[in-house]
């Protein structure tokens, strides 16, 4: 079942704004794509889910040498933890992530005949799985729109006053009532790399952002 989304409605002024912002990220890039890599459904799975405090080059790295020798349930599974440490521990976390990545496969073998559920419910069932990394995933197989809100999300949206949220949940409900309908399975990537790429945390490149005379904090990193 999908998440509801419950749109906002927004002042003519407000909705100006917010359709300009994401009509220029369009124009930048019409279809953004999570820089992990993935071959198929179940090593998205995994890739997101190693990715969780790393960097997608660190985890690219990492799954470069893993996927070419496990990239199903099947393969990761007859790795166990201990095989699959040596792949990953280059990358925060490694431990714990093994043990997840490899009970998820297990899980994927024992109760879903081998195939990744592509459904927000059996995939957050599943260990490491959270919300986050379910929105990853049916967002970017086009399953359901969804907005994840890591640290580049949050910081981005909260500058750029789609959202006052205190909390990731909070910031994505904000962000899936008010983004464009159209936009929707695409927002969530260029929010992530405005954020990574020009909207950093400590200097952020208003002299160089396409959307910056949109920004409502423009002034607080160059001035009035």
């Amino acid at each position: 079942m999908k998440t509801p989304v419950r749109r906002k409605r927004l002042s003519p002024k407000e909705r100006a704004r917010v359709d300009e912002l994401f009509e220029r990220f369009s124009t930048l890039s019409e279809t953004p794509k999570t820089e992990l890599n993935f071959s198929n459904p179940f090593t998205l799975v995994v890739a997101v889910a190693l990715s969780a405090q790393a960097t997608d080059v660190g985890v690219n790295k990492a799954t470069a040498k893993l996927f070419p020798v496990a990239d199903n349930p099947a393969d990761m599974a007859a790795l166990g933890v201990e095989g699959l440490i040596p792949y990953i521990n280059s990358i925060g976390l490694f431990r714990n992530k093994a043990k997840n990545v490899i009970a998820l496969s297990e899980i994927i073998l024992n109760r879903h005949g081998g195939q990744v559920p592509l459904n927000r419910a059996d995939l957050e069932a599943l260990p490491g799985v959270g919300r986050k990394t379910a929105s990853v995933v049916l967002n970017e197989l086009d399953i359901e729109p969804a907005i994840a809100v890591d640290t580049h999300v949050f910081r981005v949206s909260h500058r750029l006053k789609l959202s006052s949220g205190k909390t990731p949940d909070k910031v994505e409900q904000d962000l899936m009532a008010i983004v464009p309908e159209p936009y929707l399975t695409r927002a969530h990537h260029w929010l992530i790399l405005h954020g990574r790429y020009v909207c950093a945390a400590r200097k952020p490149k208003c002299l160089e952002c396409q959307v910056s005379d949109l920004c409502p904090s423009r002034e607080l990193f160059v001035g009035g």
